[in-house]
């Protein structure tokens, strides 16, 4: 008879409702299901604990179902804020949307080990932040703000044409590697046009590893890896703008479009800037902010495949004319020497490509990246002229290895071009400039090993050649360990740059001074130990806090560096001694249910190197521009009734040393100073959004001469009262001249 009723039922004849009690979990941001949440439900004196499935759903079992209502639900799910609730009488479906912590982590990373998997559960530490996260505090390009990231500091270079690089950690911007997707896509001539004009739109989350990365990406990955992901164009809304105008005349614009088919969708993603207002606040007959008009397309293509295999194209345009100077510079000024300007124009051309081949055995991909970048600039009467292509290409086999292993085998090869009109390209015999050609051929092999439950290994190699340096090899190890909410992390390796100094130090190009090699340069080396303690404290069932704490040391040798000690030279070699980046970092989240939101961090660096002199003598020196201490801050308040945020943003900066001239009557320490935003959002339903913020809010930037002898740019009175020999140079920079700003924007989705 129980037969007959339960055949009945599956088909219908009966009504049986009690099966359709279906709880159903989703992701408050995007809707996603959330899968294997731990659901404990308690009905009458009955307690039972549940597991969600695949499509993040709960189906009360027949004991359960029988009992009455009121249910207590109690919800705990990883990276998501606990929730308790009632299920109320006569709903047989409810839906319940977890918010997920701080939203700005989420919960996949790929950059520390090239597989995607839990940003917990990665040996490797690396740091996550959302799209959302960077909206907090509004800016033009990710350049600007990725200094909301603790240890990541954007640097300018120049005070005329704001050209800079990253630093990490308290290394120099050559040793931070930035890709898109993945993919080795910018070098050090182009790092700031690398995270400049990427929309916005486009960016689904940031991901920062701190440390040597050279056993997976090789060359340049000495101080960490950005990694730049953008979204997929599946998941994508249909359309989004993003626009902002400032009091100081900035005009940004950001927007895209998805289009979706059943098997194939397009990304198309837009940004326009323009500044065309001078800015003079310092009174030194110069530009504070470079005036800028820049255009950048980016178009993603990906597939939907058989087994879920990956296929994905990327195309990316960028145009910029930005140029800085004296206030009455114009274009028929430019390689002049009458009036001073810096005037640059660059074009940039993208392709980025990912291919899984189609074997049913093996899961082997196919990675590649392929830029060409031209340069067209003028420092007062010098010109610099630069080609540079890219193209690198990587296959690796993704193995399923033996009981807990898990292991990468790849190989890569990275072409560089470049051709430019630099000392370091002219040949004397031929007298002409040859292009430069480098092959860098490398293999990588990884393995990955869960000993335990709670302990993790993870050891790789990587091997290079070039007919510059030879045989290259980049070890790594690192350790992970599990106890309770508390994680260890400890990890060591090498990593290592192949040099072209033109591309990466500005003041060769802008300063006076000439320009000498003392030797062949060799290639960089470091060698880095990191150890992390993590710890989660989940108080409550909407509270939760957490912080890391960090300790890294960091050893150079061959360091290339620029000895300006004479005033009229700027000398290269390979430093004769070691170069030492330590410290310690840590950061701190707190999230008090969707209201509240927390997220700050210390960073303690040392920075020097230790050389002998001329007569033996070893003399330690401390870099330039680098902060011992820094902190960045964020505060987020929600008012859901009022669909209204209100987000805080603070950046500090201790005292650094700085560039100065023999004699310089300028501070050789910059004082310590903050920075401080404020930033109110307020919707209107889900698709409308508009914002006003203040940057800057205590107006604060340099009162010194930022540019020695201003007044004469081409050092034509140099002899002319100067017993110091000070010549024109624009490299004293620690902080932006960019005073108070008010920002107005508004933004608009269609899912």
């Amino acid at each position: 008879m129980k037969a007959i009723v339960f055949a009945l039922a599956m088909f219908g004849v009966l009504p049986f409702s009690i099966q359709a009690q279906v709880l159903r979990l989703s992701d408050a941001s995007d809707g996603t299901p959330v899968v294997a949440a731990e659901v404990e439900l308690q009905a009458g004196s009955h307690l039972r604990i549940f597991f969600s499935d695949s499509l993040g759903r709960v189906i009360p079992d027949s004991l359960t179902r029988r009992a009455a209502k009121p249910w207590r639900l109690r919800i705990k799910a990883e990276e998501y804020l606990g929730k308790e609730l009632l299920w109320p009488m006569g709903l047989d479906t409810l839906q319940v949307a977890l918010t997920s912590l701080a939203h700005e982590t989420r919960a996949v990373v790929v950059t520390g080990t090239l597989k995607e998997g839990s940003k917990e559960k990665s040996i490797i530490p690396v740091e996550s932040y959302s799209a959302n996260f960077f909206n907090k505090n509004q800016a033009s390009t990710l350049f600007e703000n990725i200094s909301m990231v603790n240890g990541v500091r954007p640097q300018l270079n120049c005070n005329v044409c704001n050209t800079g690089d990253i630093h990490i950690n308290g290394m120099e911007g050559p040793y931070t590697m930035v890709m898109v997707d993945g993919m080795v896509n910018v070098s050090g001539l182009s790092t700031v046009y690398g995270l400049s004009g990427i929309p916005s739109s486009m960016i689904e989350r940031v991901e920062v590893s701190k440390g040597p990365s050279s056993t997976l990406y090789g060359s340049e990955a000495l101080a960490g890896v950005i990694n730049v992901i953008t979204k997929n164009p599946f998941k994508a809304p249909r359309a989004y703008v993003n626009v902002f105008y400032t009091s100081h005349g900035e005009l940004n614009a950001d927007a895209s479009m998805a289009l979706r088919k059943k098997k194939v969708s397009s990304l198309l993603g837009i940004n326009y800037f323009r500044f065309q207002r001078q800015r003079d606040v310092n009174k030194d007959n110069f530009t504070d902010i470079t005036l800028q008009h820049r255009i950048s397309l980016f178009n993603k293509w990906e597939w939907k495949r058989k087994a879920n295999r990956k296929a994905s194209v990327g195309l990316r345009y960028y145009y910029e004319d930005r140029w800085g100077g004296e206030l009455q510079w114009k274009p028929s000024f430019r390689g002049t020497d009458s009036i001073y300007g810096e005037s640059i124009y660059t074009a940039r051309y993208e392709l980025l490509a990912k291919y899984q081949l189609p074997l049913s055995s093996m899961r082997v991909f196919y990675n590649q990246s392929t830029n060409w970048h031209q340069q067209n600039s003028v420092y007062g009467n010098s010109l610099f002229l630069a080609s540079q292509a890219i193209s690198f290409h990587q296959l690796y086999w993704d193995i399923a290895g033996g009981p807990g292993h898990d292991a990468l085998l790849g190989i890569t090869l990275r072409y560089t071009y470049q051709r430019d009109n630099t000392p370091a390209s002219f040949d004397s015999l031929s007298n002409q400039y040859r292009p430069f050609h480098t092959w860098l051929p490398g293999v990588f092999i990884q393995d990955e090993w869960k000993m335990t439950e709670n302990h993790s290994l993870l050891a790789g190699l990587r091997y290079d050649y070039t007919r510059q340096h030879g045989h290259i090899l980049s070890p790594r190890l690192a350790y992970k360990a599990v106890y309770r909410k508390a994680t260890f992390r400890l990890s060591g390796g090498n990593g290592f740059r192949v040099v072209n100094v033109f591309t990466e130090d500005h003041a060769s190009l802008t300063s006076a001074r000439r320009v000498v090699f003392q030797e062949a340069l060799k290639p960089e080396r470091s060698w880095n130990l990191t150890a992390q303690y993590a710890q989660k404290w989940p108080l409550h069932s909407n509270h939760f806090l957490s912080w890391d704490f960090t300790g890294f040391y960091t050893y150079f040798s061959n360091q290339i560096l620029p000895d300006y000690t004479d005033p009229e030279k700027i000398l290269y070699r390979n430093l004769r001694g070691h170069a030492v980046s330590k410290g310690l970092a840590w950061n701190v989240e707190y999230q008090y249910s969707d209201r509240l939101i927390l997220h700050g961090g210390i960073t303690y660096v040392r920075a020097y190197r230790d050389e002998e002199d001329s007569i033996g003598i070893r003399q330690r020196q401390v870099q330039v521009l680098n902060p011992v201490v820094s902190a960045t801050s964020t505060v987020t308040l929600k008012f859901p009734a009022l669909q209204t945020e209100v987000h805080y943003n603070g950046l500090v900066y201790g005292p650094m040393w700085l560039p100065v001239f023999p004699n310089d009557y300028r501070p050789e320490r910059s004082p310590t100073y903050a920075l401080h935003s404020l930033q109110v959002n307020k919707k209107w339903g889900e698709q409308w959004e508009i914002f006003l913020s203040c940057k800057n809010l205590l107006n604060f930037y340099p009162k010194e001469d930022i540019i020695l002898r201003a007044f004469d740019p081409f050092d034509k009175r140099i002899a002319i009262n100067n017993p110091n020999n000070y010549t024109f140079d624009p490299t004293y920079n620690y902080a932006p001249m960019q005073g108070r700003r008010w920002v107005l924007g508004l933004r608009w989705q269609l899912p």
